[in-house]
């Protein structure tokens, strides 16, 4: 288990727009793992923070990240344009990458909502620069055909079994991959993953995903460097 680290405030551009995030780094993580909020969420959201701080307990770092700027977030269209969400999210990978403390480790995308979509979007345009993805509620069923087809990381799907509607949707996505893929539905939980027990489920099987695979080098990503 890694030992508490202290965020960073990380303010991050993208085209005309500075966009904010947290970004906390443990000592020898095993990567970093940047997490797209959904619609009308934000780096505050407590259930990804419950996962992010589950993450950096196994050992990976984080970057919790608004894809959208307060103005922004107040146009609801805005919150539903996911190659705005998507290029914010590349942009954002481009500047961990320039960090020396995260430029050359293994890195994950965490999606919720509209954010699993910006994710998987993003994921196809980086192709072996990221790891793997995790979806938790996610809309992935937002993301166009073409980029599911072309996701090369492997993808976990996380829903609620009890989220009908969203299983569907997920499924419908879920199809379209050509990675490695798995699709678990959590006993007992909604949409938000609120009943006792179930966003703790989330959080340990995103840990062992990303973690998981970042122990297994992808052809073409930059890997640690250990003087």
């Amino acid at each position: 288990m890694s030992s508490p680290s202290s965020p960073v405030l990380a303010r991050i551009s993208s085209g005309r727009a500075v966009v904010e995030g947290l970004l906390d780094i443990p000592p020898n993580p095993a990567g970093v793992v940047l997490f797209a909020h959904g619609s009308g969420s934000s780096r505050h959201s407590p259930r990804n923070n419950y996962v992010a701080g589950v993450l950096r307990k196994s050992g990976t770092g984080t970057l919790l990240m608004d894809l959208l700027t307060p103005t922004e977030d107040e146009d609801t269209a805005a919150r539903f344009d996911i190659g705005l969400l998507t290029e914010r999210l590349v942009d954002a990978v481009g500047w961990l990458r320039n960090l020396p403390s995260a430029g050359r480790l293994p890195l994950g995308l965490f999606g919720a909502s509209t954010g699993a979509a910006a994710a998987l979007e993003a994921a196809a345009i980086l192709g072996p620069e990221i790891g793997a993805v995790v979806s938790r509620g996610g809309r992935p069923d937002m993301a166009r055909p073409r980029s599911l087809a072309q996701v090369s990381a492997p993808t976990l799907f996380l829903v609620g079994a009890l989220d009908t509607d969203v299983i569907e949707m997920n499924r419908q996505a879920f199809e379209r991959l050509r990675c490695e893929k798995k699709m678990i539905l959590i006993p007992g939980a909604t949409h938000l993953f609120e009943e006792p027990g179930t966003l703790e489920q989330v959080a340990t099987l995103a840990a062992e995903w990303f973690t998981g695979h970042f122990s297994r080098p992808a052809e073409g990503r930059p890997r640690p460097h250990h003087p």
